[in-house]
This record gives C-alpha cells, sequence and structure tokens, in this order.
C-alpha cells in the first residue's frame, strides 16, 4: 500500500524542472524584430508582445516563457538563428524556474 509519501515522490519525479527563456535588451535589434520573435517562437499574442517588448526596453530584460530543458534550449537557438540571419545581437538565455 502506497503511503502519502511515497505518492509525493512519485509526483515530483514525474514533474520535469522547469526553465525561464528571458530575452534581454539590445541597441540594436528593432522592437518589430523583437515583436516578430515573440509571436513566433513564443506564441504570444500581438499585444501581448508589444507589452514584452516595452517591459525588455525598459527593465533590460522579460521572462517570455516558462518551459522543460529541452523546449527552452530550442527557443534559446531559433531566436539566436533568426537574430543573427537578420543581422541583430538579441540574446536569449536560460535560467531555471525555482
Amino acid at each position: 500500500m502506497a503511503t502519502e509519501l511515497d505518492l509525493e515522490l512519485e509526483i515530483d519525479l514525474l514533474r520535469p524542472k522547469m526553465y525561464k527563456v528571458i530575452l534581454h535588451n539590445d541597441d540594436y535589434s528593432t522592437f518589430d524584430f523583437v515583436i516578430q520573435i515573440l509571436m513566433e517562437i513564443f506564441n504570444k499574442a500581438n499585444d501581448e508582445a508589444i507589452n514584452l517588448t516595452l517591459k525588455i526596453d525598459r527593465e533590460g530584460s522579460a521572462v517570455v516563457g516558462i518551459y522543460p530543458f529541452d523546449i527552452a534550449e530550442t527557443k534559446v537557438n531559433m531566436v539566436k538563428w533568426m537574430a543573427e540571419k537578420q543581422g541583430f545581437p538579441l540574446l536569449a538565455t536560460i535560467e531555471e524556474d525555482n
């Protein structure tokens, strides 16, 4: 018979660690490009993408999504690829979500 502790342990083992994807401000990436990234890679609606872009500009960075590691890493790589393709230095990083 499983105890409450066994069930809690099993739930913790099934839940993957989550990671924040953070976009960082720079002086070169255009607002339109950042909005495009947010809509295409992070599936943000237009209004949410605009608000996040303004937050990145004002505060220097913003969390744009929280995902399991593999998905977070893929999204960061997609941002890097699209930014390089367009000649922008837009930076996305991953940080463990506590």
